[in-house]
């Protein structure tokens, strides 16, 4: 305890002006924050501007970083690719509220390179991507229960706030309605989550799972697991839906379930494919989006899904088309940034000797102090029966003694921005962490 007393005071001298900053948000915004996960004691450091794989906050620290934007930043802050492309967009201004053409250009790349993606349709968050995607579930099989993962995170939509966080059977939110229709399945255990699924067969409209699960613990899923559960979708009739918004273009030039042998009625995209800027994607098989197209057809006929008044932007847009680009023109960023991300997870796994666990896949990990018999992290109960405190003490003690930043008690995304020297780095960090 004392040690964390310390690393509050030395953060508390080294962000005078970050403390008056956020001091005046307090006064304006909920918690201080606009996205509940910022905030964290004693107050979070407020950023000036950011470059490659730094933040610079207002008292003028440099911090490596690895929450990379929630991440979505696959090639760093402000890429010049991105950066030129998106200057020039903002001369012929940013927002039109009508069809454009950098909208296809972005779906001609997304199209070709995710083969579920026959049509599609932007908004401007992964929430809606996921809202609209379980509408359009009910909408084209009639029925109205929704399956998700324990510790699966699809963004703050009542549909699916259900289960995110330990312990799964508490209601996350006060105001939640028909928190029936949302069941939730054990992840990487397909025997009870069969069972369970079973028995809402007859109203079960679709099943989403996030392929690796973001929030729940940077836990990859097991390929027969999640073969099993789209062959019940399908025998069900009922639609597979996979949340690709963490894992799209992640790992590779496209989504992570082809190597996986799996055929998705919808896919959710997002942060990557926005190249920083505000986006959210559903795509699907042309039979089922076609279910959204309102022309000619009476409301029963019908799944309203919008988009809202800023989807498709064109700076999204450009954004977007510009890191598709060069990812696909630059496909080794995936052989460096998924060697970075391994050889993380072989050194923390090394210095931690026995303590961690660490989770991940390519350029994703995560630290999970292990206790209460914990050995293996398999899915988001195991995550939660962690020492999810020390975890956030070691995030702390990064950001305040040695200039690395992670959200506290999140995982770490690696981008093209890093080099094999800020792993070292981070790892020696590590080494002086007392546990």
């Amino acid at each position: 305890m004392n040690l964390l007393l310390d690393y509050i005071k030395e953060y508390k001298k080294k962000t005078p002006t970050s403390a008056k900053l956020f001091a005046k948000s307090a006064k304006l915004h909920v918690n201080g924050v606009s996205h509940n996960i910022r905030f964290y004691e004693p107050y979070p450091f407020v950023v000036k501007k950011s470059l490659g794989k730094n933040l610079v906050d207002v008292d003028g620290n440099k911090y490596t970083d690895y929450w990379m934007g929630h991440w979505a930043l696959i090639l760093g802050h402000g890429p010049k690719s991105v950066r030129k492309n998106l200057q020039k967009q903002i001369e012929r201004s940013w927002m039109y509220g009508t069809v454009n053409e950098q909208t296809i250009l972005l779906s001609e790349l997304i199209s070709k390179a995710v083969p579920v993606a026959e049509k599609i349709r932007y908004v401007t968050s992964g929430t809606e991507a996921t809202m609209y995607a379980v509408r359009l579930a009910r909408s084209m099989t009639g029925k109205k229960v929704i399956a998700k993962i324990d510790g699966g995170w699809h963004g703050y939509t009542s549909d699916l706030l259900k289960s995110v966080n330990w312990p799964f059977s508490e209601s996350e939110s006060s105001g939640m309605v028909n928190e029936e229709q949302i069941v939730s399945i054990p992840y990487n255990d397909l025997e009870n989550s069969l069972s369970i699924l079973r028995k809402y067969s007859k109203d079960l409209a679709g099943v989403i799972i996030e392929p690796v699960l973001g929030g729940g613990g940077c836990i990859p899923a097991e390929s027969d697991y999640l073969k099993g559960v789209q062959e019940f979708c399908k025998k069900n009739n009922s639609l597979f839906i996979l949340d690709e918004i963490v894992t799209g273009f992640r790992f590779r030039y496209g989504c992570l379930y082809p190597t996986m042998k799996l055929d998705p009625d919808i896919v959710t995209l997002g942060k990557i494919v926005g190249g920083g800027m505000a986006i959210g994607v559903m795509c699907g098989k042309k039979e089922i989006m076609e279910f959204a197209d309102t022309t000619g057809k009476k409301k029963s006929e019908r799944s309203y899904v919008g988009g809202g008044t800023f989807s498709a932007n064109p700076a999204s847009m450009v954004a977007g088309y510009s890191t598709l680009n060069h990812l696909k023109s630059k496909k080794s960023v995936y052989t460096k940034i998924n060697d970075l991300g391994e050889h993380a997870r072989k050194e923390l796994t090394k210095v931690f000797d026995g303590k961690v666990a660490v989770t991940g896949k390519g350029s994703l990990f995560m630290t999970h102090f292990l206790q209460n018999g914990i050995t293996e992290i398999k899915n988001s109960t195991d995550a939660a029966k962690c020492n999810g405190a020390l975890l956030s003490k070691y995030h702390f003690k990064m950001i305040s003694h040695d200039g690395i930043f992670f959200l506290l008690g999140k995982l770490g995304a690696i981008s093209d921005a890093h080099s094999k020297s800020d792993i070292k780095n981070m790892v020696k960090a590590s080494e002086e962490f007392t546990c």
